[in-house]
């Protein structure tokens, strides 16, 4: 049945969060979906500094909610304060999504019909900070966004819906965030309707198969050569934009920004040449293709516009380094 704003009421929507993934259904909610949900208020993180030059900026939720007239909360820690100001609002629903404040149980209580998060995952798979990341590190071929209510376990709330997008070989992490961004619009046109009229159900996750996912840090750059082309290749794709997998070559860090694994073999690390599409590297099984590589200061480039510039001879042999693991069956130690 169709959502008729004349019989069902309009949510009083409170949204919650800090990273630009968020604008597609935002934008949504503004227009399309304004006669199931109206935003009241939209909570985000203070203002930080960024980038070299460490300027102070607003989080791109905040300068959206200003530009469409909304009021913006911006608490350095949900305490009281930020639990009185969100009761206030006598929010309906919390919406929280890449927010990056762990929310109370007296928080989460405020609304009357509960606080929901989007998840970029097709949970109980990658509960934790990098979902997307670790779906196409780990050679995925299909991903998803959840609906779910917040419990106090990491990721472990009961789930209403899921929209599933498809991992392709030369998606990076970049391009698989845009496609979730993407779902979260039909997944709230079919969902929140149902939480108005109280037909929205959600179902237990199974707890038992459940892995968990870390926050990412420039560690993670590192890459084994002795590992086969196919994980490499994984999580080179992963890995883009941040912390983006890299290698040394005569004191210069070169980002790998794009790769995929083809057939030939060679002593791990060995450079054996370029072919149309990118640098080839000998791995411990298959050959890594990289498709894009930059320097420090300059631009991701494809790899023919790159050597033009940046000789890397045949048989030069990249080092390796040991790669930290991105998932594992219980969750990561702090």
């Amino acid at each position: 049945m169709a959502y008729d704003p004349a019989v069902n009421a309009v949510l009083r929507l409170v949204f919650l969060g800090s990273d630009p993934i968020a604008l597609p259904l935002l934008n949504w909610l503004v227009t399309e979906g304004r006669d199931v949900a109206e935003i009241v208020g939209v909570f985000t993180q203070p203002d930080r500094p960024v980038g070299r030059g460490q300027q102070v900026v607003p989080s791109a939720i905040k300068q959206w909610a200003l530009a469409h007239g909304l009021p913006v909360y911006l608490p350095a820690k949900l305490d009281e304060e930020a639990r009185m100001q969100l009761g206030a609002l006598c929010p309906d629903v919390a919406l929280v999504m890449a927010y990056g404040h762990i929310l109370k149980d007296d928080f989460i209580a405020v609304p009357r019909l509960g606080t929901l998060n989007l998840h970029t995952s097709l949970l109980p798979r990658y509960r934790g900070a990098s979902p997307i990341q670790s779906a196409v590190a780990s050679g995925d071929t299909e991903t998803a966004v959840a609906l779910m209510r917040i419990v106090r376990e990491l990721d472990a709330g009961p789930v209403a819906d899921v929209e599933r997008v498809t991992i392709v070989t030369l998606d990076t992490a970049l391009g698989v965030e845009q496609k979730l961004a993407a779902a979260c619009v039909p997944l709230l046109a079919r969902t929140l309707p149902k939480l108005t009229t109280g037909s929205l159900l959600f179902t237990p996750q199974d707890h038992a198969v459940a892995t968990y996912c870390r926050k990412l840090n420039k560690r993670d750059s590192a890459i084994d050569f002795t590992q086969a082309a196919t994980l490499l290749a994984a999580r080179v794709n992963g890995l883009f934009p941040w912390p983006a997998c890299s290698v040394n070559i005569n004191g210069v860090s070169l980002k790998f920004g794009l790769a995929d694994a083809v057939i030939g073999g060679g002593d791990p690390g060995a450079v054996l040449g370029v072919d149309s599409h990118g640098l080839l590297i000998a791995t411990g099984d298959g050959v890594l293709r990289v498709h894009r590589l930059q320097r420090p200061g300059g631009r991701m480039l494809t790899a023919t516009d790159f050597l033009r510039g940046n000789r890397i001879p045949v048989g030069t042999v990249l080092g390796s380094q040991p790669m930290l693991s991105m998932v594992a069956s219980a969750p990561f130690r702090r």
